[in-house]
């Protein structure tokens, strides 16, 4: 269990460096135009918000710590 944690918080650890340095991206898709079953779409790239890099650094560093200082 311990070594769950460590890795754990590790992992969500440099998931938050990772979107902070601004490097992390998701994709969006909208529909412009819809007529019948013919429709008209447009792709975009949106950025992982801050406070979502933030939160990760938070819980991957409390994750971590409980692994390290947990007895047993």
């Amino acid at each position: 269990m311990r070594a769950v944690l460590i890795i754990l918080g590790l992992l969500l650890l440099a998931a938050g460096v990772w979107a902070l340095l601004g490097h992390g991206s998701y994709q969006t898709t909208d529909t412009l135009v819809q007529i019948g079953s013919a429709k008209i779409t447009a792709t975009h790239d949106k950025a992982i918000p801050q406070w979502a890099g933030i939160a990760a650094l938070v819980v991957g560093a409390v994750l971590a710590l409980g692994g390290f200082l947990k007895k047993g």
